[in-house]
């Protein structure tokens, strides 16, 4: 085995998880769930047959990743984040459920008990904050907060807030091009 398993993990052998990834105690990864590689899969996490979570991600404690969550390469999830998956739910269904897929590109952040949507997108490198509910896709980038999140910023790839002119502490620039913001 290439990855750490707590003693009281749960890991199906059919899951698909990278080399380096490391799964602590109370966690449940089920078939079919895959797990990309250096990954940090804190106590209490739920990945469900479908989610797809890339390499160097970290979900702190009491997140789940439900079928049809898509995590890319350096996302952040923390602390008691909720994916949504079913925008109509019930105990009991009598027509067909429709899944509604959710993708967080490349090193995006999501602070604690932020609730997202299904059906959206995060950008790369956009910032969730703590306890935010979205339920619209955010662009890259791109900081929101409240309930229903909205636009406070924009985000450098460091995880600073840019100034108004489009510069961050760390040294990088951006500008905005075509209604986007793009790193000079």
């Amino acid at each position: 085995m290439s990855f750490f398993t707590h003693e009281r993990a749960l890991v199906h052998p059919k899951a698909q998880i990278g080399r380096g990834t490391r799964v602590w105690a109370n966690a449940n990864i089920l078939e079919g769930a895959i797990i990309g590689e250096n990954c940090n899969i804190c106590d209490g996490c739920y990945v469900e047959r479908g989610a797809v979570i890339g390499n160097h991600v970290t979900l702190k404690n009491g997140v789940a990743v439900f079928d049809g969550v898509t995590l890319e390469d350096d996302v952040f999830v923390g602390a008691g984040v909720a994916f949504i998956n079913d925008r109509n739910p019930r105990s009991h269904r009598e027509d067909p459920w429709v899944l509604e897929e959710t993708l967080v590109k490349k090193g995006a952040t999501i602070g604690a008990n932020a609730t997202v949507m299904c059906g959206v997108t995060i950008g790369a490198y956009a910032v969730i904050g703590a306890g935010a509910v979205v339920v619209k896709s955010v662009p890259n980038y791109t900081i929101v907060v409240g309930n229903p999140a909205r636009w406070a910023g924009y985000a450098c790839r460091c995880g600073r807030t840019l100034s108004d002119e489009f510069k961050c502490a760390c040294g990088a620039s951006y500008q905005i091009t075509n209604n986007m913001i793009v790193v000079l």
